[in-house]
This record gives structure tokens, C-alpha cells and sequence, in this order.
């Protein structure tokens, strides 16, 4: 199968990039950087989750931060919601789509949200039903689908099933997630080839963490067997904290850069992408895990010092 001509950029750096900092974010930093993505060319931001504040003490702004940036009416805003009372908060902000998320792990389930699979289909399917009627949009996550910090492997059918079971409640489109990063390239095609033996391949995101290097090399495995939608984390920002030295999510400015150099369409400037990168991360205090904004950050400041000695 020929690559894709073009592709979708899903940037998830606000929500699930920045949900485990353990310093909390100032609001206006987190707008500032939300329009910063804005202004690159992304066309979808997931802008924040309406989760208790007391398991993620980082969203407790989500309404906040949703009211204050600047929408586009050619822009996407998703926010995460887990269940009725979020859902409610979501609606009463102003979200016009939202994700919904299950694991394809039972300990996982239990450990990320304290109930099983099944109560959470049964908090999902209420919500999906309120979302159905109020002609807010769906997107729907599987977390785990290569493998789990607790039960290890995943069985790669079962996980698939858990993905049609959110493709059935009315998500327009599921996100495979290797939550913990331990997917290469053989077991990522595999698991875009069994689900869309389920549901629709043009349904279907993929969604990797960078632990062990591979997120890139997963990434073309997928888009070889015809996936045109990637989520990204601006500056590689995220990780899960149930894994032990998991890392973030995959780099935008990585994923941008590969897919400039196959040719694929995506509508984003890699620089004004690059500079949201770096506009985060210094706030954060750190360099992006991103390699591409390692580089251009290292040539920046060769310039600069070239500059500074000639004058």
C-alpha cells in the first residue's frame, strides 16, 4: 500500500503531555501555549481533561483554560472526559468534542480509573449516549494495546475488541495506544492490520510512547498499512506514571519532520511548531526530549555565539 498523501496531526502536549508534571502549570501557560499550536497549522488540540481535580490536581483549570484560548473555527479542541459528571462539566465549557478512554488491561483499568473494563463501558455508555444527544463528536483512546506495567503483554485480539466496543458506542475514531512504549514496528502493524479487521482503517489513530526509542520506527510501520492519523506530544512532553521509566509521548516536531521528508501533506510549519517546543520546555526547565528541536535549538545557539563573537 502506498504511504498517505496527507495526515493528520492529533497534538496531545496540553493534556496528555502536561497532566503528570507534578509542579502545577499557571493557566496562562498553558493557554499561551495552546495558541502557539494554534498558530502552527495543527488542525486538532487536546486542549485539557475534565477529570477530578484530586487525581489530576494539573486539569483543575480545565474550564479556565478552555475559556481562555483563542478558538479558530478551523480548529478542533477535544477535551477528556471519564464519566457523567465530567461529561456535564465539558458541555457546560463549551466542548464540542470529546474522547472517551478505556484500557485493553483489567489492572490497568482498575489502577487508572479504580474500576474494572466493564464499569467502565457501562460510565462510557452513558456518556456516549448524552454526547449522541447534544451532537457532541467522540474520539475514543485504548490505552495499554501493546503491553501493560502490571499484566505485561497484551493479547492483541482482545485489545482490538475493546476498540470496536468504542467505535460501537458512537467514537468517530479510536486511538491505538502503546500507553507504556514497548511496541516495535512488527507488533504495531500487526495491531493496526487486527483492528481494522474490526472497524474501518480510515476510523483508526495511532497514539506511541518514546520509551525504548521505537515510537518513529512504529509510526511508518502504520502508515505502510494506510493509517493517516497520529497523535503527538509538542516537545516528546508526557509519560505514564504507572510505568517505570516510561517516557513521553512522541515528539510532534520528530514526527513533522519525518513525514516533511516522505513528502506528506499535514498544514503544520515545523518552525512555529518547534518554537511551542521550546516555549513549554523552558517553562518546564528543561530541553525537549524532541531530537529535531535539540538540533535546531543547538544551531540556534551556535548562531548566536558566532554572532556575539563577531560583533
Amino acid at each position: 500500500m502506498p504511504l498517505p498523501s496527507k495526515i493528520t496531526l492529533v497534538e496531545v502536549g496540553p493534556r496528555d503531555g502536561l497532566q503528570n508534571e507534578k509542579n502545577i502549570i499557571p493557566t496562562d501557560i498553558k493557554i499561551e501555549l495552546i495558541n502557539r499550536l494554534s498558530d502552527s497549522g495543527l488542525s486538532v488540540i487536546e486542549v485539557s481533561s475534565f477529570v477530578s481535580p484530586k487525581w489530576v490536581p494539573q486539569m483543575a483549570d480545565n474550564k479556565q483554560v478552555f475559556a481562555g484560548i483563542k478558538h479558530k473555527t478551523d480548529i478542533i479542541y477535544p477535551v477528556l472526559v471519564p464519566n457523567r459528571k465530567g461529561y456535564d462539566a465539558a458541555k457546560q465549557a463549551g466542548a464540542t468534542q470529546i474522547a472517551l478512554f478505556a484500557a485493553a488491561s483489567e489492572a490497568f483499568s482498575q489502577k487508572n480509573t479504580n474500576c474494572s473494563i466493564e464499569e467502565s463501558f457501562r460510565r462510557l455508555e452513558e456518556v456516549a449516549k448524552l454526547a449522541k444527544q447534544d451532537k457532541i463528536k467522540m474520539r475514543g483512546y485504548v490505552s495499554c494495546m501493546l503491553g501493560c506495567p502490571y499484566e505485561g503483554d497484551i493479547d492483541i485480539v482482545a485489545a482490538c475488541e475493546i476498540a470496536k466496543r468504542l467505535y460501537d458506542l458512537g467514537c468517530e475514531e479510536i486511538s491505538l495506544s502503546d500507553t507504556i512504549g514497548v511496541g516495535t514496528a512488527g507488533k504495531a502493524r500487526k495491531m493496526v492490520e487486527t483492528a481494522a479487521s474490526m472497524l474501518p482503517l480510515e476510523h483508526l489513530a495511532i497514539h506511541f510512547h518514546d520509551t525504548y526509542g521505537q515510537a518513529l520506527a512504529n509510526i511508518y510501520a502504520c502508515l505502510e498499512v494506510g493509517i493517516s492519523t497520529i497523535d503527538s506530544a509538542v516537545g516528546g512532553l508526557g509519560g505514564c506514571p504507572y510505568a517505570q521509566g516510561a517516557a513521553g509521548n512522541v515528539a510532534s516536531e520528530d514526527v513533522l519532520y519525518m513525514l516533511n521528508g516522505l513528502g506528506i501533506e499535514t498544514g503544520v510549519d515545523i518552525n512555529k511548531l518547534i518554537d511551542a517546543a521550546l516555549f513549554i520546555c523552558q517553562y518546564l526547565g528543561h530541553k525537549p526530549t524532541s531530537k529535531v528541536s535539540r538540533a535546531l535549538l543547538a544551531k540556534r545557539e551556535a548562531k548566536q555565539e558566532a554572532g556575539q563573537k563577531n560583533s
